[in-house]
Formats: C-alpha cells, sequence, structure tokens
C-alpha cells in the first residue's frame, strides 16, 4: 500500500473528503517526526511505539574494494509493534 492507496483508505473509513484524509495522515506524519528529531518517543496503546536508537560509530567494509572504512555514529527512528497488533496479525 502507497500514500495515496492509505489516504483513500482513510477516506473510506472515516467518511472524510480524500483532501481532508490527506490533511490527518500529513500532520501525523509531522507530528511524530518532530517529536522523534527532539528525541521523544510517540506510543499509541495497542498499536506500537516510535522511538529514535543511537548507532554508535563502527567500522565496516566497502563491498567493491573489501577495504575497511568508519561509519559515523547516527540515530535511527525505530518502530516496536504492540501486543494487541501482534496479535491481530497472528491470529
Amino acid at each position: 500500500m502507497n500514500k495515496a492507496e492509505l489516504v483513500a483508505a482513510i477516506a473510506e473509513k472515516t467518511e472524510f473528503s480524500k483532501k481532508d484524509s490527506e490533511k490527518a495522515l500529513k500532520a501525523f506524519i509531522d507530528v511524530v517526526t518532530e517529536e522523534l528529531k527532539k528525541g521523544d518517543k510517540v506510543q499509541l496503546v495497542g498499536f506500537g511505539t516510535f522511538d529514535v536508537v543511537d548507532r554508535p560509530a563502527r567500522t565496516g567494509r566497502n563491498p567493491l574494494t573489501n577495504e575497511p572504512m568508519q561509519i559515523a555514529a547516527s540515530k535511527a527512528p525505530k518502530f516496536k509493534a504492540g501486543k494487541a497488533l501482534k496479535d491481530v496479525i497472528n491470529a
């Protein structure tokens, strides 16, 4: 499912227009992004948790030349599914 299909599905479920559904989806994405950027996490009970994890610097290998290279430390977004979501998927 891509973004356009998600917007159409939201519009169908909520009886909002596609334009309003797209605004709501964009607002959700913006809010989650802003919170993760601040280092906070977003918990949606029954669905899951969006969080940020720190990845330490490490040494990797260039796959073309097999030369060692340094990979810088970074932060990465992470999603952990909640129990209710896991139960629905595994039912």
